[in-house]
């Protein structure tokens, strides 16, 4: 049982400092983006639409008022932005 928790908190402490590695990288890849070329190959756009839910479980889109999202091309969200890939998921935004 202690050897279990041993190897537990290696792997703990190993997936801790590989995120935080891969989090330091990514930062780090986006602020040389920002840098180069006034930061266009960093930041991107979405369009994005309101919804209401309905009744019977569907959702209606409200296209007449298409929002524009600014993004960031990266893994994870920096400076108060989400990631590009995130965001075209998501395109609707659920109201009400």
């Amino acid at each position: 049982m202690q050897n279990f928790d041993k190897v537990s908190k290696q792997i703990a402490v190993v997936a801790l400092g590989t995120f935080a590695v891969v989090y330091a990288a990514d930062y780090a890849l986006l602020q040389y983006k920002m840098s180069k070329n006034d930061g266009a190959d960093a930041l991107g756009s979405v369009t994005s639409y309101y919804g209401a839910a309905l009744k019977d479980g569907k959702m209606e889109i409200f296209t007449d008022q298409p929002q524009l999202e600014t993004c960031v091309h990266s893994l994870f969200p920096h400076s108060g932005y989400r990631p590009c890939w995130y965001a075209s998921r998501n395109t609707v935004k659920p109201i009400g």
